[in-house]
């Protein structure tokens, strides 16, 4: 029956990220900002959490995304919200942080072969998202260090993590995510710490779409460039950004932005303006409802 469950999580193994390996981001972590590290605002990590066993994409000082396997589970969440609109000089995004897309199930059922690395045992809930970020974001004159929590919110609802787990490693390389690169942390906030296959980027020729803002009120875009090139750290400054001209909120801007990126850090470096509260709020009343699942497709 185990064998069952790892091919069918086989089946359903991540698209590669790139044609070789990719160098891990363990010890990635600075205390200022640095192109392709985390500067973060935690310096102490602790054991303990997340994936307790490395898996067989693992392999030295490299991972190889294409071999990754990922939760189980279609769960639906008709629920979800996300409200995003400009008022004054403010971009309100208000929401309860559950995906637009189905989730993987949480917590990770005992058949399922993720299992066997990481027992994720935190379930998806609802949680009150309002933020309040400037339309037209500036640059600081210093960079400002990445928390542990949210740090953006992906145009799915979904939180963006940075790119390290609990104990201070690369979260993408070592924790096991969803088929849409997601999954939740102790109090269910659903979250992705690098780009989800399930949000959209019709992008091939041309610069990516806009995948989310940052809390500094940056957006966040896919992982190519003006010429449709996939991006790469060389690309980018300190922060995972840069500056060229783009469209905002429909008009042609040049401004500061920052890319997913296939390498570490995946999303943010640091943040390039002031980040905002996160307005995060308790699970919402009533919550849990019954549970929705797809059909298996078997």
């Amino acid at each position: 029956m185990k064998r069952y469950w790892l091919w069918l999580a086989l089946l359903a193994c991540k698209p590669c990220a790139a044609d070789s390996p990719l160098p891990l981001g363990d010890g990635k972590i600075a205390s200022e900002p640095r192109v392709g590290y985390v500067y973060s605002c935690r310096t102490r990590f602790e054991a303990g959490g997340g994936a307790f066993r490395s898996g067989p994409w693992l392999s030295g000082q490299n991972w190889r995304p294409e071999l990754k396997i990922a939760v189980s589970g279609e769960v639906d969440w008709p629920e979800a919200r996300v409200d995003i609109r400009l008022s004054g000089g403010e971009r309100i995004i208000s929401g309860n942080g559950l995906p637009l897309h189905a989730s993987g199930e949480f917590p990770v059922r005992r058949d399922d072969a993720a299992f066997d690395y990481d027992r994720n045992p935190n379930a998806i809930a609802p949680l009150r998202v309002e933020l309040r970020l400037p339309a037209l974001p500036r640059p600081t004159d210093s960079p400002a260090c990445l928390g542990m929590g949210m740090i953006g919110i992906a145009s799915s609802g979904a939180a963006i993590f940075n790119a390290l787990d609990a104990m201070g490693r690369d979260a993408p390389a070592y924790e096991i995510q969803d088929r849409c690169d997601g999954h939740p942390e102790r109090r269910g906030r659903y979250h992705y710490h690098t780009a989800s296959r399930c949000i959209g980027d019709s992008a091939q020729d041309r610069h990516s779409d806009l995948a989310g803002y940052a809390l500094d009120g940056f957006g966040i875009y896919g992982r190519r460039g003006e010429n449709g090139q996939p991006l790469s750290n060389a690309d980018l400054d300190v922060c995972h950004g840069h500056t060229h001209a783009i469209l905002w909120d429909g008009v042609p801007v040049r401004l500061y932005h920052y890319h997913l990126t296939a390498e570490f850090p995946y999303s943010l470096g640091c943040y390039r303006g002031t980040p905002v509260a996160t307005g995060e709020g308790p699970p919402e009343p009533g919550w849990p409802p019954p549970r929705r699942h797809r059909p298996p497709p078997w």
